[in-house]
């Protein structure tokens, strides 16, 4: 059992408290301010909250574009989509690798036994597509004596991207369902690329996670299954954490 998304202990004076403070603390901090205002006050996302306690993992958002069309995507969706609203709108500017450095060095502060920094939120797009910028952020961080876990959620479809990541102290969690282009719908890339990915990831010794996006009735049918088990297996994929979509 993981606590880190619980609050039921936590009074919301308290939260508003510590969000206040770190949003004086940090008044030029485009990143910051957008996770606190935005983030934590506007949407309850638990790991902007978990930000403002100084505790567990510290969100990174950092892409304003992406490379796919998902079907379900929770930060934007295309005109004429019958998916009528979105949990949140996708971030509206892209950070500075100062201000990224400065969110981690300031979590690192305060979660002192295993600090976590996590590219690709829901906030956003595809943070691949700002490996750079990461790379960036990640050097300096690491430069400066930074500890803990680096983690990016991504759709794992660019395999030069993750070589790079991975050279700057990055773990990787790819997304991989198999009917991948019929949810994915992905812009200038293929599932192989995906599969490259994971290989890539674990060339380079990455702890590759899959974000499985469950679907009753389409996930669990013997063709997905058997398909899903073949690759964790081929490419020794060393977790496999379970997403439900509500899509049904």
């Amino acid at each position: 059992p993981d606590p880190r998304q619980q609050f039921g202990n936590v009074p919301r004076a308290h939260l508003l408290k510590k969000a206040e403070q770190l949003m004086r603390r940090f008044p030029e901090n485009r990143l910051i301010q957008h996770l606190v205002n935005k983030c934590a006050l506007s949407y309850s996302c638990p790991a902007a909250r978990n930000l403002c306690l100084g505790r567990y993992e510290a969100p990174l958002p950092v892409s304003r574009a992406c490379n796919a069309r998902c079907v379900g995507c929770i930060s934007q969706q295309e005109d004429g989509s019958k998916i009528c609203a979105t949990p949140q709108n996708r971030m509206a500017f892209t950070p500075t690798a100062a201000e990224i450095v400065e969110v981690m060095r300031y979590h690192q502060g305060n979660e002192t036994k295993a600090p976590i920094y996590s590219f690709g939120q829901g906030c956003e797009g595809e943070p691949l597509t700002e490996a750079k910028l990461i790379a960036e952020a990640v050097h300096s961080f690491r430069d400066q004596g930074g500890k803990g876990t680096v983690n990016i959620n991504s759709n794992a479809s660019m395999p030069g991207a993750v070589a790079d990541l991975a050279r700057a102290g990055l773990s990787l969690t790819s997304l991989r369902p198999e009917s991948y282009k019929r949810y994915y719908r992905p812009v200038n890339y293929a599932f192989e690329d995906v599969l490259e990915s994971i290989r890539t990831a674990k060339a380079h010794g990455l702890y590759v996670s899959l974000n499985l996006l469950f679907f009753p009735g389409f996930t669990d049918t013997e063709e997905e299954a058997e398909a899903i088990v073949s690759v964790v297996r081929q490419e020794k994929v060393d977790c496999i954490q379970l997403r439900n979509l509500n899509i049904d």
